[in-house]
């Protein structure tokens, strides 16, 4: 028992999705508290600069060992022969949507007809706007879409040029609300869903990591389910003090966590553990990403994830 007490953390290499916000409200918090040191591992976080990025550089060399990110983009990124797999699920329900002004009488679909809406080319919500609009009874040409750059998309919709925005709604609708309080629309209420934020590795770091890896999956789940149950500020704290560098707004940080609170639980998964794989939840993806031809190949959700890996842990550890 000594010597495997004494023996030093295994090492995980792991790239973020984006650079920091509320969707690493868990990741962070266990780094500041040792419960990752304390599971016998030593995580190292990187940050990203998109879902995309972080797959094709997790999938396709051996610089990383586990990848957070929208896990549609794993889905999308494995059909076309990308050997990645989730190993766990924290957002089940998609995260875009369309922004809209609150009181501005827009409630759904049906509600853009001659409305001028900002989209980014290229972004995930984009294949997901015809099949929308259609849940509405309406076509492109029923309404006005700008063609936004991504990074300029947040500031167009502030400051009122468009009269609603397809986008990321944890991230940007606290962003905007600052300026233009918003409310959001999901497409997963519209028949469009897939799960959302996640963690994802490639087989080869499964087969040679498996162990470590689902230790980081289950420390990340029950990180994530102690911020939710009323540690929000805490986590919150552990993001900012991790990157002093980003000179974050707390108040924007703690609205997103908010934000993201809605899309933990899907139908399918419910009274499932955080994090846990539901394999319904992956079929349904599959029909939304089939239909909107972003998956040709797999048919069988199954397929995009392994199951088993996050189990129930006990967090200990001090803080750093």
């Amino acid at each position: 028992m000594a010597a495997a007490c004494a023996q030093a953390p295994e090492k995980l290499k792991v790239r973020l999705d984006w650079t920091p916000w509320g969707v690493h409200a868990a990741v962070h918090l266990a780094q500041q508290k040792g419960w990752f040191n304390a599971a016998g591992l030593d995580v190292s976080l990187e940050d990203g600069n998109g879902s995309v990025t972080t797959v094709q550089l997790v999938g396709g060399g051996d610089q990383f060992d586990v990848g957070h990110a929208a896990l549609a983009s794993m889905m999308i990124a494995r059909d076309k022969g990308v050997p990645v797999k989730a190993v766990a699920v924290f957002a089940r329900l998609s995260d875009v949507g369309l922004l809209v002004p609150k009181d501005g009488g827009i409630q759904g679909p049906k509600d853009l007809k001659g409305k001028k809406v900002a989209y980014t080319a290229g972004s995930l919500e984009a294949p997901f706007i015809d099949a929308f609009l259609a849940a509405g009874g309406l076509k492109r040409s029923d309404l006005e879409l700008v063609g936004v750059d991504a990074a300029g998309k947040a500031a167009t919709y502030a400051a009122g040029r468009t009269d609603a925005a397809f986008s990321t709604i944890p991230f940007f609708l606290p962003v905007v609300s600052l300026t233009r309080p918003s409310d959001a629309i999901r497409f997963a209420d519209y028949q469009l869903n897939m799960p959302s934020f996640g963690l994802f590795a490639t087989e080869d770091k499964l087969k040679a990591r498996g162990p470590a890896i689902g230790k980081f999956a289950s420390v990340v789940a029950a990180s994530w389910a102690y911020v939710l149950n009323g540690h929000e500020d805490e986590a919150v704290e552990a993001i900012v003090a991790q990157r002093p560098q980003a000179k974050l707004d707390k108040k924007v940080v703690r609205a997103q966590i908010d934000a993201l609170r809605p899309f933990f639980q899907s139908p399918a998964a419910a009274g499932q553990p955080i994090g846990v794989p539901v394999a319904a939840d992956w079929t349904i993806a599959v029909k939304t990403l089939t239909d909107a031809g972003l998956i040709k190949s797999i048919k069988d959700g199954k397929d995009f994830f392994v199951p088993g890996l996050v189990r129930p842990v006990v967090l200990r550890g001090g803080a750093q």
